[in-house]
């Protein structure tokens, strides 16, 4: 339905002092400081998990060697989405307006809610793939944060056997249980905690914790 003269009736009358509401800063970019971006033509994309070689053994004098196989292991699929919003206007609303080109102000909130719905949407995997909601399951088949995910070596975890809220043990156990992490054959792999994802509401005691680690590294 278009925006008409009855959505903005102040202004088409004399006196109005300003327009606002529209003017807010806003998150720029967020999803870029989680992801790595790119681009694709197609309706979907897949990348194949694989597998390497266990540990070598040590081979006895004589005796043969030991042959290991590579394999696949599990595809992850990404189904491309569209996300779209429009707005129409009446032409008496745009003749009749005293104060503002009104088919530019909102195209900026436009703009706005379209870069607002690319945040929400860049969230959801790490919100819906939490223990406590379960609702988006990594290429692996299971939720994207678990305890048991599967591979030829065995199982590994990614978040904390016991779930906690965020404070200085559970952060420690957390960098423990990153460093310890290995691939799909049992291989310890190099993994360190480089950034801390939070809510707003935990942005305090992230605080005190990076100042508290920093003060320990300094001793």
């Amino acid at each position: 339905m278009a925006i008409s003269r009855a959505q903005l009736v102040k202004e088409l009358e004399p006196g109005l002092n300003a327009l606002f509401g529209l003017e807010y800063k806003q998150y720029e970019n967020q999803h870029a400081e989680i992801y790595t971006t790119e681009s694709s033509d197609r309706a979907f994309e897949e990348e194949v998990m694989l597998s390497g070689f266990a540990n070598a053994q040590v081979k006895a004098e004589g005796s043969g060697v030991s042959f290991d196989q590579a394999q696949e292991t599990f595809t992850a699929r990404y189904t491309h989405e569209t996300v779209a919003l429009a707005f129409s206007i009446t032409e008496e609303a745009i003749e009749d307006n005293l104060y503002d080109r009104i088919a530019s102000r909102y195209t900026k909130a436009l703009a706005r809610s379209m870069s607002n719905a690319k945040q929400v949407k860049a969230v959801e995997p790490l919100i819906q793939g939490l223990p406590s909601t379960d609702n988006f399951d990594s290429g692996d088949g299971v939720a994207l944060f678990s305890t048991a995910h599967p591979t030829i070596a065995g199982t590994y975890k990614n978040t904390l056997s016991t779930q906690s809220d965020l404070n200085e043990t559970s952060l420690e156990q957390s960098l423990i249980d990153i460093a310890a992490m290995t691939d799909e054959r049992g291989l310890r792999i190099a993994a360190r905690g480089v950034k801390m994802i939070i809510p707003s509401q935990l942005q305090f005691t992230a605080e005190r914790l990076m100042k508290s680690a920093k003060s320990w590294n300094c001793r």
